[in-house]
């Protein structure tokens, strides 16, 4: 460890001197070279899907849509998407378990059941797998990652209130036909990506991937008898198929398998413990199949059928309290896409179904005896306008009808405009309203651990905001290049809020519709510059202000894990001879955490920075090579488990030595146990 330590010193001296710094987000936000300043926004414009569900133009999308490429994630080499999405400025992957590490993703400060996973466009990350399947998404199958900020309901429905992360997968007619990536770490993770892609005939090509990622060396060196991190192993095949159609009709089909076999808990446990109550882990078992695909009807009509299934099956122990869940949820959605002057309308229908049991209070019924798993279809229907009125201005209208048969009718418009006076300038201006339909059991970690009992208070009703999203683009003239600025401002009022209160009782976790309203606001800025010399810098900074009011109370309640604070930072030095370095990292400021009475630990994080620093060299022949450092500021939050010496709870009413009556709890923990590491790895690819 001392040698890595020495090594990241020196590597992070080196990369100061060079001036290092990140490539630019996008392809839109590239500065580019051109000798006359009418010429200098003549860039490549990407191609978007998000925002309005049909490709479109970036820089014609009246909703702010933000692009990262597979090559911006490999700045900082990780073996999952939910550890990358950590480099996006406003959005935070969040431990919600400091013993067996599961997460979910935060954007603009909302916790994970806000926001909603995509795959090519599919909502096929939702409910139980937002818990266990986010680690589960491996780095190689993106092609991109497309983020919208804020609720976009009146297109995607529930679980879209706060945004929208859209992970869309390799195409395999263009895929390189052979692509292997492999990554070890000084804390022996090891991780494999291996695709190859391979012809059936003139039209048809098939993507086939598999990724494993294993890690299973117990480490404690915060010393508490708990591993720092969660022993895993992780198998993701995944095959994909796409058609080349007459008139250019799109096809394509996929499917997914993923197995995890995740284990975290007190150092001398073995699988002979599982379940038992004399020494404690947590061990969870995880199998989850994905299907999804589109077709577009062969007719002159833009007719799009979009499909997906997943299947989610967990067994797993927390101590000596089982959890078994099964999850089944099945979509479908046809779109109709028209043109008629300088309006492009789009219709479409929805079905989802969403089946799911466990063996918690939450799936019996009214007696309290007989099981009653939830079966909950919900129809939706849609229509949106684009008009685009002239080069300046855009308009988007948008409505959206669900019906569930618990909450009935649910209403989801909205409206964007795009205002672009020149091409130096454009503005985004969003506003609509969003709802969200929840299962407890499928969403707070915290609530399946079995450290705390979950109370509902009542009926919970269906959660609704309102929001309003400003979004301002400035490319700046600096001498021959561009400074791209990206900022934006949010609003969002929420109620029927479903909040958990942790402080009432340290046994329980009590869930309510808030009896009052929530508030999420803040701004976000991005900035990005690519110097005359091989030097590109992309900085990012969010503040936000989250939180709860209560009737018949002045006192603001802030959000739990959402610092007021945020950041990114990316610097990329290339020098000749392929050679590139790059230093990446975030930085949050203080946030509130979930606290005991009388808690010794303070309610509010401390201000750090999670840095890493990598160098790669790239070969004419496809390979290349890459390592570096991880945590280089060595950063680990302190007590992250209340009373790790007894997990079970046996002493707790010991006057003596525990006269605050602490429980042991896991849900403190908001960061990241693993301490600096290296990481070295080799690339191949075969065009």
């Amino acid at each position: 460890m001392r040698r890595i330590f020495f090594l990241g010193v020196f590597i992070s001296g080196f990369c100061l001197s060079q001036q290092t710094d990140s490539l630019a987000l996008n392809k839109e936000s590239d500065s580019v070279k051109i000798p006359e300043k009418k010429e200098r926004i003549k860039v490549i414009d990407d191609v978007v899907i998000t925002g309005s569900i049909k490709p479109v133009s970036k820089s014609k999308s009246p909703v702010a849509v933000e692009i990262y490429s597979q090559k911006f994630f490999q700045k900082n080499p990780t073996p999952s998407v939910f550890e990358a999405i950590a480099m996006v400025n406003g959005v935070q992957p969040q431990l919600n378990c400091s013993v067996c590490n599961t997460g979910d993703i935060h954007i603009n400060g909302l916790e994970g059941p806000y926001t909603m996973i995509l795959i090519d466009g599919m909502p096929i990350v939702s409910s139980l797998s937002t818990v266990y399947g986010l680690s589960g998404i491996p780095n190689s199958l993106i092609e991109r990652i497309e983020v919208v900020k804020g609720p976009a309901s009146s297109l995607y429905g529930s679980e879209a209130m706060g945004g929208v992360i859209n992970i869309i997968t390799k195409n395999a007619l263009s895929a390189p036909k052979l692509s292997v990536n492999l990554m070890t770490t000084s804390w022996a993770e090891h991780n494999v990506d291996l695709s190859t892609k391979f012809n059936t005939g003139k039209n048809t090509a098939s993507l086939l991937s598999l990724n494993y990622f294993s890690f299973n060396e117990k480490i404690d060196q915060n010393k508490d008898n708990f591993t720092d991190a969660a022993l895993q192993n992780r198998v993701s095949v995944f095959n994909k198929w796409n058609f080349q159609r007459k008139e250019n009709r799109m096809a394509s089909f996929a499917l997914r398998y993923l197995y995890e076999d995740r284990i975290g808990g007190e150092m001398q446990w073995d699988r002979t413990y599982r379940g038992s109550s004399e020494i404690y882990g947590e061990s969870i078992y995880t199998n989850r199949v994905e299907a999804f695909g589109m077709y577009q009807w062969p007719m002159k009509e833009n007719i799009i059928t979009q499909f997906s299934y997943n299947f989610h099956d967990q067994d797993s122990f927390y101590g000596s309290n089982p959890f078994e869940a099964t999850q089944k949820v099945a979509f479908a959605q046809t779109y109709w896409d028209k043109k008629m002057g300088n309006h492009d309308f789009i219709v479409g229908v929805t079905y989802k179904k969403t089946f799911y049991d466990d063996n918690t209070p939450g799936t019996l019924s009214a007696d309290g005896i007989t099981n009653d798993p939830m079966k909950s279809p919900i129809l939706g229907a849609f229509i949106q306008d684009q008009w685009d009125i002239n080069e300046k201005n855009t308009l988007l209208f948008g409505y959206r009808f669900d019906y569930d048969k618990i909450h009935h009718s649910v209403h989801s418009p909205r409206f964007a405009w795009k205002f672009s006076p020149n091409p130096y300038h454009t503005l985004r201006i969003n506003f609509g309203t969003g709802f969200r339909v929840v299962n407890l059991f499928t969403e707070d970690h915290a609530a399946l651990t079995g450290s705390r009992e979950v109370v509902i208070q009542s009926n919970l009703k269906p959660e609704k905001s309102i929001n309003g999203n400003l979004n301002y683009v400035w490319k700046i003239p600096a001498g021959e290049r561009l400074i791209n600025l990206d900022a934006s401002a949010f609003y969002t009022y929420f109620s029927n809020k479903i909040v958990g209160d942790f402080d009432a009782d340290p046994q329980k976790i009590i869930y309510d519709n808030l009896q009052g309203y929530g508030i999420s606001r803040g701004a976000s800025m991005n900035l990005d510059y690519s110097f005359g010399f091989p030097l590109s810098v992309n900085l990012g900074v969010t503040y936000l202000d989250v939180y709860q009011k209560f009737d018949g109370e002045t006192e603001k309640s802030r959000q739990l894990h959402a610092p007021k604070w945020s950041g990114t930072y990316n610097l990329t030095y290339k020098f000749p001879n392929n050679l590139a370095i790059d230093f990446t990292g975030q930085f949050y400021g203080p946030m509130r955490l979930p606290v005991l009475p009388n808690d010794y630990r303070p309610e509010y994080s401390p201000l750090y920075s999670l840095a890493n620093i990598q160098v790669s060299k790239s070969f004419d022949s496809g390979f290349e090579v890459y390592c570096g450092v991880k945590n280089l500021f060595n950063f680990t939050p302190k007590n992250p488990l209340m009373r790790p010496f007894d997990p079970f709870d046996k002493n707790v009413n010991d006057p003596i030595n525990n006269p605050n009556h602490y429980t042991f709890d896991t849900t403190y923990g908001y960061a990241s146990m693993q301490r600096i590491r290296g990481f070295f790895g080799v690339k191949y690819n075969l065009k």
